[in-house]
């Protein structure tokens, strides 16, 4: 399933805003962020998460690894500790993989009307 793009670039996102890129619950994020060392997102004085760009890869690379993958949190966990460069490097082979199917599937469609 390909992500949804934000429509408008910021600096910072809410989880709500990040639960809505990745069509997860705010509260699954919250419950990645107490696993994963990675995943620690900016909080402002009252607490409410602020997520970078690079936060949202990192949620979005957990996404693939335990959603899509399959893997349990402590191997996922494991997989970023070890070599989390080759693990990004192939998520966004697949990210590329997806997209490029739904553009073949959409030219599929217009050329079936």
């Amino acid at each position: 399933m390909p992500y949804k793009k934000p429509k408008i670039e910021k600096i910072f996102y809410s989880i709500g805003e990040v639960a809505d890129i990745i069509g997860e619950s705010q509260s699954l994020i919250r419950y990645w962020e107490n696993q994963f060392e990675s995943l620690k997102p900016h909080k402002n004085k009252r607490g409410t998460r602020l997520f970078s760009k690079e936060d949202i890869e990192t949620v979005k690379l957990i996404h693939h690894l335990v959603k899509e993958r399959g893997m349990t949190i402590k191997g996922a966990r494991q997989k970023l500790k070890d070599n989390r460069e080759e693990t990004t490097h192939n998520f966004e082979i697949v990210q590329r993989l997806q997209n490029i199917r739904q553009q073949l599937v959409e030219i599929k469609d217009e050329l079936q009307d």
